[in-house]
Formats: structure tokens, sequence, C-alpha cells
């Protein structure tokens, strides 16, 4: 089983770690557990030629590149398109993966035509979805290219604010090279599959990651099921639909999972925002409509068990429950000391929080947390839903309440955001 993590970011994106370089890429993919790291920003021109000095490509697997201390990487991006169809702005978020740097560089070329890349490691272009799946297509057949946070509200394919309905709407004649969703961190396979027009799809998740902590990176992640790892082999795996599963957060952590206005400490599941047809209670300006009234709006299945949906497993990152259960700053010295005793005896923190057994969980913490550990594990940790950029809240203890916004600036910060009690009135988070 191969853990991957294909879309993140690097220290020359905006709002990004400025120490989010392949060192630190390398050293906490090999603690989160990640066999396979994306490099993210392949089109700016100070990350490539870091790119080529620090990676080589593997001898035996090709399209795979190491770096120094082994860690496998794939050539990544995320391009921004932002543009007007059928009457309506658009703005699609693109994950592309490459096979070689020398398609990297055609690839790099092409969007130079169409303005710089040299500004931000997410370049922003002014080219419809299907056009880009055309141009890239020509350079090289083996490019794949995956719609990002499928249903973010603000940046994505579907998302309430410029998105399309159906991938066709937004591809076009290019639909027959989409392969894949990538759920984002507000979905989950289960989500995505209510609607029939996206069942077809094989589901990717990734990190998104904007910094190298082990709560951002890996916190989403694919899983692949192959002896010869290869390029080729990973972009088979998904175009034919043969992936092992996804790893993903219960979809309420996401940032935009309910409807909600955080100006107005307003947040509610998409029924009840709906009754009031998503105007804010407070302020009367129209609420952030989150990812889970998205698919309600466009679903032709209720929720439930089904067979076609592809497999996933639901944990959060251990730095989380780490936080959540000792009531511990996420980043303090008590948080890292519980987490590096974990990772000194079981060596990456996906295995900790997928195989690590009870017996052995005790003989580094306390009965309590290893207790909360295998809770995760088998998904029965609920959490209170995340909207308008707002996180949401694993309730290890079942009191916790909305107080921070992480934000990626140097690693971490906090920005306080409390919510009044007329949460219990306007939201239901059962």
């Amino acid at each position: 089983m191969q853990i991957a993590d294909f879309h993140l970011h690097s220290k020359y994106s905006r709002a990004c770690s400025k120490d989010l370089d392949i060192k630190n890429l390398e050293k906490y993919g090999k603690i989160k557990g990640i066999d396979i790291l994306g490099t993210g920003d392949f089109t700016h021109p100070k990350w490539i030629m870091e790119l080529k000095s620090n990676l080589k490509e593997h001898q035996e697997e090709k399209g795979i590149y190491v770096s120094s201390g082994n860690q496998r990487f794939i050539l990544t991006t995320e391009i921004s398109l932002i543009y007007s169809d059928q009457g309506r702005g658009r703005r699609i978020h693109n994950v592309v993966l490459a096979p070689s740097l020398e398609v990297v560089d055609q690839i790099t070329e092409y969007l130079k035509k169409h303005g710089r890349v040299d500004y931000d490691g997410r370049p922003i272009f002014k080219i419809p979805c299907d056009e880009f799946v055309y141009e890239l297509k020509k350079i090289s057949d083996e490019i794949e290219v995956i719609p990002a946070h499928c249903l973010t509200p603000w940046f994505s394919i579907f998302g309430e604010m410029t998105g399309y309905n159906t991938v066709k709407e937004c591809f076009k004649d290019q639909t027959k090279h989409i392969h894949a969703l990538e759920t984002g961190i507000s979905a989950d396979p289960g989500m995505i599959y209510r609607v029939k027009d996206w069942r077809q799809y094989a589901l990717v998740s990734n990190s998104d990651s904007h910094s190298f902590w082990p709560w951002r990176i890996g916190r989403e992640a694919t899983l692949f099921n192959m002896k010869n790892i290869s390029y080729n082999n990973l972009i088979n795996s998904i175009r034919n639909k043969e992936l092992a599963g996804t790893i993903e957060v219960d979809p309420g952590y996401g940032k935009y999972h309910f409807t909600g206005h955080r100006n107005c400490n307003i947040v509610m599941n998409p029924a009840d925002a709906e009754k009031i047809h998503n105007i804010c209670p407070v302020c009367k300006s129209k609420m952030t409509i989150g990812v889970s009234a998205r698919v309600e709006e466009l679903a032709d299945r209720p929720e439930g068990n089904y067979d076609d949906v592809q497999e996933s497993y639901s944990i959060m990152p251990l730095t989380e429950l780490i936080s959540g259960y000792y009531k511990y700053p996420l980043a303090s010295k008590k948080a890292w000391k519980t987490y590096n005793d974990l990772i000194a005896r079981f060596h990456n923190e996906f295995n900790i929080l997928l195989n690590a057994d009870l017996g052995e969980l005790k003989k580094v913490v306390d009965e309590g947390f290893s207790h909360v550990i295998l809770a995760n594990r088998e998904g029965k940790i609920r959490v209170k839903p995340g909207f308008d950029g707002v996180y949401g809240i694993p309730l290890i203890h079942g009191d916790e309440e909305y107080d921070f916004d992480v934000k990626e600036k140097e690693g971490y910060t906090e920005k306080i955001v409390k919510i009044g009690k007329n949460q219990s009135t306007l939201g239901n988070f059962t």
C-alpha cells in the first residue's frame, strides 16, 4: 500500500510557510508516513530550480523523483483558471500531474504565453478549462488534470459561487480526459457519490497543505496498491478507477462544510439555512453556502451507505487529537512532546493512526488517550462542522467551542473566532 499526497504548495505560494522547502517536506513526509509527495508549484521559476537541484529521477521508478533523504516525489502543481462562460464568471482550480521535468518545462512555456508564472506558486490565467486541458494534452497525453477540492464554494468545479453542476459543463469536449475528482477537506466520497454525474469518477484526496506541519501535510491522502511504483502506474490506477481508497478527515472538519457567516457568528446546517433562504439572520447578507448544502442541491439519492462508494478511511490528524484531549495548544511544547514520543515508538503518524494496538499505545500515553486514537480509527469522533472559513472542531470531550481559525503564516498563528449561544438554536450539529 502506497500513501500519496499530491496536492500541496511551496514557500513560493501566497499564504504559505516561508520554510516550506524540500528539506522540510522530506522530513515531515517521513514523519507523517507519506510514501509519495507532490512537489507542488512546478511552474514557479525559483521553485523549479530548487526541484531540479535537489531531486533526481529514481533509477528504477520512471517519473518518480527522490530527494537526498530518499523521499519520493511526483511533479505536480495547482493552476487557477478565472474566466467567463455561459454568462457567468468561473473560478476553477485544477491539480496538474506531469511525467517529467522536460514536460514541466513545456507546460510552463505554454502558460507564459498567457501571463506570468513568477509571482505565485499557484498562478492565475484567463483560460477556459476545456482549452487548458486541450493544450496540455497536445504537450503530453501523460499529463493528468484533476479538478481540485471539487466542492469548495469559492474556487472549484462544483463550487456554489462560480461552479458548474457537471464535469461536462466545465470541460466540454475535453471531458474524456478527466478521470478523477479531488474530494477536498469539506467533502468525502460518500457525499460526492450522492450525485449521479460524479459517481463515474475516481476520487483522490490530498492535503492542499500550505505548511509542512503534521496537522496539515497528509491530513488527506490517496491510497495506491501496487508493487512497481512509477508515474504511469500511478496515473493508470487513477484513470482505471483502481485506487485502494483515500484517507479523509471528517468533512465537518473542513472550513466550508456548513453554511454560515463568521462575521456574525452564525453557523447552520443546510436544512435550517434553506428555511431562511441562506440569508444571515443578523446582518441580512447572503451567507457562505456550505459544501453539504451544495451536495443536497444536486443529489439524486439520500445519505446512506452505498456499495458503489469508493473506499475511504476517516481519521483526524494525530496533533488534533493530542490538542483536543489534553487541551494543549496545537503547536505547544507539551503537544510536541506527546507527538514525538509516539513517533519514536511507532516510526510515523499513519502507523499510529491506522495500526498501533491498544497495549502498545498504553506504553507511551495514558489509557484515555489510547482509546481516543482507536475511536478516531473507527470514525467515532464527532466534529462540530466548519463554516465560512472556520475549521470544524473534533469533539473529544463534547463541550468544545469554536475558538480559533488556523492561518498558515510562518507555520502557525491563531485567530480568535468566538461563536455565541445562537449556534444551538440556529445550527444542528448531529
